[in-house]
């Protein structure tokens, strides 16, 4: 039994680093509020099939992803959290979803 675990403990540092050679991370605005809004965007980013890891910062409003982009495409991303009401530079939010988030959520829309 010692035996496997020494191999194991030997193979599994190489294993993480396959993993993570198809893994990108980028960072993109995503307009929002509150801690509300925060857990919205991340629970939609994170249901794309290939982002690994969500976390958007409030005051600034920019989202960081990790990502596979041979799983996921930024865009599909973008659209994922317009879903949900938050605009992004690359799709906004249907306006139907927007009128519904909570008085919190509202963010003032640029014009695009």
């Amino acid at each position: 039994m010692k035996k496997v675990f020494i191999i194991y403990l030997l193979i599994s540092p190489f294993v993480l680093v396959a993993q993570n050679k198809n893994t990108e991370k980028v960072s993109f605005e995503v307009t929002g509020n509150c801690e509300m809004c925060k857990k919205r965007i991340e629970k939609s980013a994170l249901t794309v099939k290939g982002v690994k890891a969500a976390n958007w910062d409030i005051p600034s409003n920019l989202i960081s992803i990790v990502y596979n982009p041979n799983r996921a495409t930024l865009l599909k991303i973008q659209n994922s959290i317009a879903q949900v009401g938050h605009d992004t530079a690359l799709a906004k939010a249907p306006d139907e979803i927007y009128n519904e988030l909570p008085i919190c959520c509202i963010y003032r829309r640029t014009i695009q």
